[in-house]
């Protein structure tokens, strides 16, 4: 439902229609009134009409049809910080070097919009691609925040210097802890793969490494999780900068 909400709040000229299952209307009666105000048709089918087409995947009784986010490539993604910058913005993006469960794709996307990042930079191989679940888990943020798909992760870092930001890796070794590092500015955030981390080039490409305090035995933390804590250090940082001009 939150997805829903979010396309037909925001990005409403793609939506072309919405379906509803029957008995269901009272719970999303604010998004079949968000439909309408768009002038998107609402159709109602029998409930089995949903088994019929999603099988056994759990869903909150409507669906729509939709025009998706086309990805970015170097190109947007280049331009769009040029953009901010020239807005005296700091521009951030995230950048996930091979993560592999489209559950924590999803998930980083959806920290991602609300900490209010540029784009989610992925490689194109050996990674998570954009699918139904990370549409799902993202809960609408796959439909606002870019998702930028690569071929070669650590040329587009590169190129990410050369536009002007800082590339900071996040690693558990690091001797610089996230909340002494300046985060403020405009960055690209790295982030490892589940279990493995950065990979040495990428590791090698960056400006600086940061790491999280840990008090407990966990030797490190869920690859969303961790993306959730270093992207709202880095919004603190920029909110309270803002605060002291």
């Amino acid at each position: 439902m939150h997805a829903v909400r979010a396309l037909l709040l925001r990005h409403a000229a793609r939506v072309s229609s919405l379906t509803v299952a029957e008995g269901r209307e009272l719970r999303i009666a604010e998004i079949q009134t968000l439909a309408q105000k768009a002038g998107k048709p609402v159709k109602r089918v029998a409930a089995a009409t949903f088994k019929q087409l999603f099988g056994d995947a759990v869903h909150q009784g409507v669906y729509v049809e939709v025009t998706p986010l086309p990805p970015w490539h170097e190109e947007e993604l280049v331009a769009g910080i040029a953009a901010q910058l020239e807005a005296r913005a700091a521009p951030f993006v995230l950048v996930l070097d091979g993560v592999q469960d489209p559950h924590n794709l999803g998930a980083c996307l959806r920290t991602a919009d609300a900490c209010g990042a540029l784009a989610v930079v992925i490689p194109k191989d050996r990674a998570a691609q954009m699918n139904a679940t990370v549409r799902k888990v993202a809960a609408g943020a796959a439909e606002t925040t870019p998702l930028a798909v690569v071929t070669n992760l650590a040329r587009t870092l590169r190129l990410l210097k050369e536009a002007g930001l800082w590339i900071v890796g996040a690693d558990a070794e690091a001797s610089q802890l996230a909340h002494e590092a300046d985060l403020a500015g405009p960055i690209a955030l790295v982030m490892g793969a589940e279990g493995a981390g950065l990979r040495q080039l990428t590791r090698d490409t960056c400006d600086f490494l940061v790491r999280l305090p840990q008090a407990g035995t966990v030797e490190s933390l869920n690859v969303s999780v961790a993306t959730g804590m270093l992207l709202y250090e880095a919004m603190r940082q920029r909110v309270s900068r803002s605060s002291a001009r």
